[in-house]
């Protein structure tokens, strides 16, 4: 059974009407979003097509959605296309942003070193402001050099002080031109390291001088001294130069040193003679106990004469006139002791 082309053209109908409202929804879903790319990113496109920059539609998309400032990439590319660099990317800046690093910093580092001729690629410039130092300070100071306090501004000391053979202090105060080693500076020794080292160095001449007068008279050697030990190795600098800004005569150290030693000695002999004066002290009451103790024995001893004379009185041993005389002899004594004392009443060792 056949169907002539006009029979069939209501079917038609009745199908093409939905299609075309599909087909109308789907070009109202497409310009609503034209609309909104445009409100939205419709500037920063027309500015990067004006400026040589191609960024696609889904490039800007895909900032909105992985939350990536378009703006700060737009204008980095931008910068970077207008100087000429061909490693810089869209991409490559993205995921430096999606890092935490500083985008805007890095692209100036760039443009910096290609204007100065300084081999410094994305990647290398990435990596050093990841790594927390500021890459566009480092760029600036590769090219005009840098000058660094030995001591630093910041530390309590302002110079670095040193005794000479001689017992001279000498304060010194150094200046050291450097300048960034963008090879070494990831990874490489900051300017605290410089710092110590210089002032290792300045300790370490004036030291090994015999006298202060010859520091005084060259400073230079000191400065020579330095260099020669090659400072920058392992840092992210390379000293061009260091100057002695100052040179100050401090205390004598040696003489101090020695009057402390002096004192020192004064108190040791004080106390040496302080235990002799003791020892003797007590030595001295050891014998009067001991003179003491035999006075006990000779007390005892001279109690004991009224008991054998009595003994001897009964035994017959001992007559009247035998006690007389001995009666005599201890008044005699009695009274020579009594004239003794008398003669020399300030000794001490004499009884009473």
């Amino acid at each position: 059974m056949t169907h002539s082309f006009l029979d069939l053209q209501p079917i038609f109908a009745q199908v093409a009407m939905p299609l075309q409202i599909a087909g109308w929804f789907v070009v109202g879903i497409l310009a609503i979003i034209l609309f909104i790319f445009f409100i939205t990113f419709g500037r920063l496109y027309i500015q990067a097509l004006s400026s040589g920059v191609r960024i696609g539609v889904l490039e800007f998309i895909g900032m909105w959605l992985r939350k990536v400032n378009p703006r700060l990439i737009t204008d980095c590319l931008i910068m970077a296309t207008k100087a000429g660099l061909k490693d810089v990317q869209a991409n490559k800046l993205e995921a430096h942003y999606m890092a935490k690093g500083n985008v805007q910093r890095v692209t100036q580092a760039l443009v910096a070193a290609s204007k100065a001729h300084i081999n410094l690629n994305f990647d290398q410039a990435a990596a050093i402001d990841l790594a927390g130092r500021d890459v566009l300070d480092a760029v600036r100071t590769s090219v005009q050099p840098k000058v660094i306090d030995a001591p630093s501004k910041d530390q309590a000391r302002s110079t670095v002080d040193a005794v000479a053979g001689d017992g001279i202090q000498l304060r010194a105060r150094a200046r050291v031109t450097v300048r960034t080693n963008l090879g070494r500076l990831v990874g490489g020794a900051t300017e605290e390291t410089i710092i110590a080292r210089v002032g290792e160095g300045i300790v370490t001449t004036i030291g090994s001088s015999t006298n202060h007068k010859a520091v005084l008279a060259n400073p230079d050697l000191i400065s020579k001294a330095i260099l020669e030990k090659g400072l920058d190795s392992g840092t992210a600098f390379e000293i061009l130069s260091i100057d002695i800004a100052d040179v100050d005569v401090g205390e004598n150290i040696g003489a101090k040193l020695q009057a402390e030693q002096a004192e020192a000695d004064k108190r040791v002999a004080q106390a040496q003679a302080e235990k002799r004066r003791a020892l003797a002290v007590a030595k001295e009451q050891e014998e009067v106990a001991a003179i003491a103790a035999n006075k006990a024995v000779l007390v005892l001893a001279e109690a004991e004469v009224p008991k054998a004379i009595s003994d001897a009185f009964r035994a017959g041993n001992l007559g009247v006139m035998d006690y007389y005389r001995l009666k005599n002899l201890q008044a005699d004594t009695s009274m020579r002791e009594n004239l003794g004392h008398d003669e020399n009443p300030t000794d001490p060792n004499l009884d009473s």
